[in-house]
């Protein structure tokens, strides 16, 4: 419903500390604050929600992950989209709505 700097709303519920989103539900347990901390061993959490696709909102600018954390994906065959926490919010909407296996990941910054 509503993305900013800070947090994402979802169903009138505000989260202000990264998640990830499938559609089956909300994993609040993702302890990553900012995208230059991703690396391949994160690569594990995220393709066990078994995605056809990824996307990563990296919070108010997009900022690309290194390039091991994104190989880790590509070399499974996943794709995976980095965007601001924004447009990801759009882009999973879209892909959600059409019943595509969609994880997205939302970098928030520590409270």
């Amino acid at each position: 419903r509503r993305v900013d700097a800070h947090s994402v709303t979802l169903l009138d519920r505000v989260i202000d500390h990264s998640f990830l989103l499938t559609p089956a539900g909300i994993t609040e347990t993702w302890p990553i604050d900012a995208a230059q901390s991703l690396h391949a061993g994160h690569v594990e959490t995220l393709l066990a929600l078994q995605p056809e696709l990824v996307i990563l909102g990296t919070g108010e600018h997009q900022v690309f992950p290194a390039a091991a954390f994104m190989a880790g994906f590509l070399r499974k065959g996943i794709g995976i989209e980095v965007m601001d926490n924004a447009a990801a919010a759009r882009t999973y909407n879209l892909l959600a709505g059409e019943d595509r296996q969609v994880v997205a990941g939302f970098i928030l910054p520590p409270t």
